[in-house]
């Protein structure tokens, strides 16, 4: 299902199932919505606008033919290309082959089912839409509103989000490094860039680029502790807490982007 955790999670996790490509509808029927100002295309029509739109790379296209289209009607050129990266990611997971197995209307929402081709035993993956005013919109009601109440800040906060949760579990992945270190090294505790050299964290922890997080691990003199720091790369638009982690735990807290201290 196309739902808001799939945006959410971008860089990360998008349901395969429901991010299908197929062909658009003929070129009269696009005349007529044009015409017209408002889309008589059915559900099942617009799920494959909305998939063919995202594989291609026309992401303005594909938003606005989703409960998105608020998200990015208000995006400057600057702004649209800095969330690029995070569009390319989702249309990196839109696989090529699938079939439509059913669609289902109730008053003003509808659902489409979708499988993979190279699965025809898997259960079909609902798509879930809306209908206002202008016709089918790809989402639920639940997002639409969030997305409603966000409007361009929704991708934003949304990478934000994202990039919160993933430095938690980073900094969980680099204590039990720190544990692995230690137990073959008497007792001593690593710095980033040993702990890459080891095999230990990712290389990528090296620079901002993938995570929007600046990462640094001071350790003591003897080597019998250390502390962990990372802050957004560019505050408010990569993320907003800073966070610190010692052997007592992690905390947290919005500092504008300065790094937080045990204190």
């Amino acid at each position: 299902m196309l739902d808001l955790d799939s945006f959410r999670k971008a860089g990360a996790r998008v349901t395969a199932l429901a991010l299908m490509l197929c062909l658009l509808p003929s070129a009269c029927a696009a005349e007529r919505q044009q015409a017209s100002g408002k889309s008589d295309k059915s559900p099942t029509e617009i799920v494959r606008e909305f998939y063919r739109a995202l594989r291609e790379r026309r992401f303005r296209d594909a938003f606005a033919l989703s409960i998105y289209r608020p998200a990015v009607e208000g995006l400057s050129e600057e702004e649209f290309k800095d969330l690029q990266p995070d569009f390319e990611r989702i249309a990196a997971a839109v696989p090529e082959r699938f079939e439509i197995a059913g669609e289902q209307v109730s008053a003003d929402a509808a659902t489409v089912f979708i499988r993979l081709k190279d699965d025809p035993n898997a259960a079909p993956e609902p798509v879930a839409l809306v209908r206002d005013k202008n016709g089918w919109l790809v989402g639920d009601r639940q997002s639409q509103r969030l997305v409603q109440q966000r409007g361009k800040d929704f991708f934003f906060q949304a990478r934000i989000d994202a990039h919160h949760d993933d430095v938690q579990k980073m900094l969980q992945r680099i204590a039990a490094a720190q544990l692995v270190y230690s137990a073959q090294h008497e007792g001593r505790f690593a710095d980033l860039s040993t702990l890459i050299r080891a095999g230990l964290v990712p290389k990528d922890l090296e620079t901002a680029d993938s995570t929007g997080y600046r990462f640094q691990i001071i350790v003591s003199n003897d080597g019998r502790s250390y502390a962990v720091r990372a802050e957004p790369a560019r505050y408010g638009r990569t993320g907003r807490l800073s966070f610190y982690m010692d052997q007592n735990g992690i905390k947290s807290k919005d500092v504008g982007g300065k790094p937080l201290t045990e204190k």
